[in-house]
């Protein structure tokens, strides 16, 4: 059996770190989507719980507990999907605005933009020779991308999707919400506020890590930060149901 040589070895070793590294993942490419569904999640739990609890502690029936915490479902992910929608609509509309003007200023001022590429390039530490060609180089091969990216700091990944987000976030906050409903659903209504109180929490901290863990933060730090919001939410509505509840059903 032929045994390679240390070139060989050393070839096949930097051939197989390229491959390594090119298949490198960013968290930056999740920004688009994860945002929105972490947001759909702790809202459908916390929202959704604490309805739940806020009713249960006014003394309402099983049936009222449970049709509430529906509507509050029904709703939120409604109102999630269309205040998402037209948030990011908005976005969306301001950078094909930005876009439109920088493609006219690049069709009707071509040097003064290509100039404006050089002395970003320069701002950055790049000497004049290496920026301009740098600037050159990349006007040549998209010089709409390239403007956009170095001057509008738009790409690809951070690009405004409507329809994404809203339906990452209708659909994240039912997924959330459907714990607490599904908890006060099984138990008895004498019960419901400890079991969706505590049901919630252990759902809160897992979403939390889930989503520092995606993001690359510390998974405890994440965790502890959705809960501590959550159950100072669920005490709120607990209090506000003993205090001014009336009895339904």
């Amino acid at each position: 059996m032929d045994v390679p040589s240390p070139e060989t070895r050393d070839v096949q070793s930097q051939e197989s770190d390229t491959r390594a590294h090119s298949s490198e993942s960013h968290r930056v490419h999740h920004i688009g989507w994860l945002r929105a569904a972490v947001l759909g999640a702790n809202d459908g739990a916390i929202s959704t719980a604490s309805l739940v609890v806020g009713v249960a502690a006014a003394g309402s029936d099983h049936t009222a507990v449970l049709l509430a915490g529906l509507a509050g479902l029904t709703a939120g992910a409604m109102a999630m999907a269309a205040g998402e929608y037209v948030s990011v609509s908005s976005q969306a509309d301001t950078e094909a605005a930005d876009l439109r003007m920088e493609e006219v200023e690049l069709k009707n001022h071509p040097r003064a933009e290509l100039q404006e590429l050089v002395e970003l390039y320069k701002q950055r530490g790049v000497s004049d020779d290496v920026a301009r060609q740098v600037a050159e180089q990349l006007t040549a091969h998209d010089a709409l991308g390239t403007h956009a990216r170095e001057e509008l700091g738009l790409s690809e990944h951070q690009t405004a999707r409507p329809v994404q987000a809203a339906m990452a976030s209708a659909g994240s906050f039912v997924c959330g919400a459907s714990v607490p409903l599904l908890a006060a659903f099984i138990v008895p209504v004498a019960y419901a506020i400890y079991v969706v109180v505590g049901v919630t929490f252990i759902t809160l901290l897992v979403l939390g890590a889930l989503a520092a863990q995606v993001g690359g933060a510390p998974k405890h730090i994440g965790a502890l930060r959705v809960a501590f919001w959550g159950a100072l939410a669920m005490g709120a509505t607990a209090l506000v149901g003993k205090l001014f509840g009336v009895h339904v059903g």
